[in-house]
């Protein structure tokens, strides 16, 4: 929890506090981004199960938030979500249900929850927007956390329409920072690919990166990410969601951002490609125009910069981190 002299105007809840970007914000607002009158609650899964209404209940009513960005979900990379499209599904639907259920019951005036580019159409038009989101069935790797996330567009459109509540929604592109998942099965592909390195590295063999290679992404560095949160919940008012995300020429592809790493972490040895394993989708560029319309100056760490600031966090706290 952050000290606070004087009054309190806002008390700032936010689930999955402990995770990549709930630690990103922790951080933001530690080295001077937060504001006197606000005080800031991080809570994680050892405060409180979510998917336990009852629990969650509890939660706000110890805390009394005036504002929550919800961050708090049940999450994986591709081969995890393959797996368990079930598990994503209900546990996701089961959290997002009591959180905003809570806040409405409690009086919170403001919730940003955070959704993902994945959940996008699978066959869709690009760049992507905000206004595409519900336009046909996501990509089937994923579809359980997909459908999910995307009902949370949807309560927050209803419990506007029939409470007037100021609930939303940021939509950011593949995210990645210190303290993020580094498990090398169940991980993004950023964190999986830097705990690569790291072993590859220790053991003096090659660098085997799953798929071709080929796929593009916009990746968004965890501490961009959490400056433009704070914006959202100060300044945006819509109910409708907002993309968070580096501009379309800013995509890389899986193998650029091999190199990146292999340059951060001065790996040596031989890059190799596994093209046996799936590549997932393709492609999702977003649009960030919209955010772009409301901050025209903002500046996004560049990525081989961001790599090397995580490359380091990674190495420094390697016993601790999570992999």
């Amino acid at each position: 929890m952050t000290e606070v002299t004087g009054p309190v105007a806002k008390r700032i809840l936010v689930t999955g506090g402990t995770g990549l970007v709930g630690k990103a914000i922790e951080k933001v607002v530690a080295d001077g981004e937060g504001r006197p009158d606000e005080k800031w609650i991080f809570v994680s899964s050892r405060d409180a199960d979510l998917t336990n209404a009852a629990e969650t209940k509890a939660l706000f009513e110890q805390h009394k938030p005036t504002h929550v960005i919800h961050l708090a979900a049940m999450v994986g990379g591709l081969f995890k979500n393959i797996r368990y499209n079930l598990d994503f599904w209900r546990r996701n639907i089961h959290i997002n249900d009591n959180v905003l259920h809570s806040a409405y019951e409690t009086g919170v005036q403001k919730v940003v929850s955070c959704l993902s580019t994945c959940i996008f159409p699978d066959k869709t038009t690009y760049p992507i927007d905000e206004s595409m989101i519900h336009n046909g069935p996501p990509h089937s790797s994923n579809f359980g956390y997909s459908y999910a996330k995307r009902m949370i567009d949807i309560q927050n459109r209803g419990y506007f329409e029939q409470h007037g509540c100021r609930f939303t929604a940021v939509i950011p592109t593949n995210v990645f920072g210190p303290h993020d998942n580094f498990n090398i099965e169940d991980g993004h592909v950023l964190p999986g690919l830097i705990h690569k390195v790291y072993l590859a590295k220790q053991t003096g063999s090659a660098l085997t990166v799953w798929g071709t290679g080929k796929p593009r992404r916009q990746f968004i560095y965890s501490l961009d990410l959490a400056r433009l949160f704070l914006w959202v919940l100060r300044e945006y008012d819509e109910v409708e969601p907002i993309i968070l995300s580096v501009g379309e020429e800013d995509e890389v592809s899986i193998r650029e951002a091999a190199e990146a790493i292999v340059e951060a972490m001065d790996f040596r040895g031989e890059l190799l490609f596994d093209t046996t394993k799936a590549d997932g989708q393709f492609k999702k560029t977003a649009s960030n125009a919209k955010l772009r319309r409301y901050l025209p100056g903002f500046q996004f760490t560049p990525f081989r910069q961001a790599v090397k600031e995580t490359c380091a966090w990674f190495s420094a706290n390697y016993a601790n981190a999570r992999k």
